[in-house]
Order: C-alpha cells, then sequence, then structure tokens
C-alpha cells in the first residue's frame, strides 16, 4: 500500500500525492555529494551508484607571502627601531590553497563538486573518500 501525504486542494477534496519510500542512511558525504548504499545523491538530481565512476583532480598550489604578525610588527617597531623594524618584512609564511574536483559519472549522467582545500591532509581526506565509495560502487 503506498503511503501518501495530503495536496493542498478545495474543500472537500481528498488528492494525495505518493510520497517516495526513505533512501537509507548516508554512508559518506563527500561535499554536497551524499552517498548512500544505492544512490548518489547530487543537487542536480539522483545517479546511481553502481558502475559509477569517480574522478579526483586536486588543483591546489602554495603560495609564499609576508604574515600579518610581521607587518604590525615592522609599523610598531618603525617608531623605536627604524631599520632593524624592517627585518620583519623579511619574514614569509607558505600558504596552500586551492580546489579538489570530484567528478562522479554514470552512463549519460554527469556531477563535478568543487572542494576548497587549505593543507595536503583535505586533499588526502577526499581521496580517502572517493577511494571507499569506489568499492561501494563496484559492489
Amino acid at each position: 500500500m503506498d503511503r501518501a501525504r495530503p495536496v493542498a486542494g478545495g474543500a472537500g477534496t481528498d488528492l494525495r500525492a505518493p510520497v517516495a519510500a526513505a533512501p537509507g542512511p548516508v554512508i559518506v558525504q563527500i561535499a554536497e555529494i551524499a552517498v548512500t548504499s544505492t544512490t548518489v545523491h547530487t543537487p542536480a538530481g539522483d545517479i546511481p551508484l553502481a558502475g559509477s565512476q569517480w574522478l579526483v583532480s586536486d588543483y591546489w598550489f602554495s603560495q609564499q607571502r609576508i604574515p600579518r604578525w610581521a607587518i604590525v610588527a615592522a609599523i610598531v617597531g618603525f617608531c623605536v627601531l627604524t631599520v632593524f623594524s624592517l627585518l620583519f618584512l623579511l619574514v614569509k609564511e607558505t600558504v596552500a590553497q586551492g580546489t579538489v574536483q570530484v567528478t562522479v559519472t554514470n552512463g549519460t549522467r554527469q556531477y563535478v563538486a568543487r572542494i576548497p582545500v587549505t593543507d595536503q591532509g583535505a586533499v588526502t581526506t577526499i581521496n580517502q573518500q572517493v577511494n571507499y565509495v569506489r568499492t561501494l560502487a563496484a559492489l
């Protein structure tokens, strides 16, 4: 028997629409992609998990810049020790940033998620999650 929920209608009408069955618990969440035991839920629609192909591409880079504390120390120190305070501006820190692109494809359906990352640990975590989903898709 179908479960149904009432739909707005006029007085005395009994219009009912079927309610979809519960999809099951989410096993893995990769950004906006939620994976259950049978389905990949994306904002663009659902994709069957069985037979899906997953691709991970990381587009991240490192750059060097002057940290904020060094700029503040140079400005404050300029009043006390003019020449030596400028040495704070030689301090550099390495900052990693970028995105990891996760693509899921099944037949003609495809979805791409772009996930911002700030360190190598986040990239490793995303790769591990996708590898786990690949094993689920192969079952």
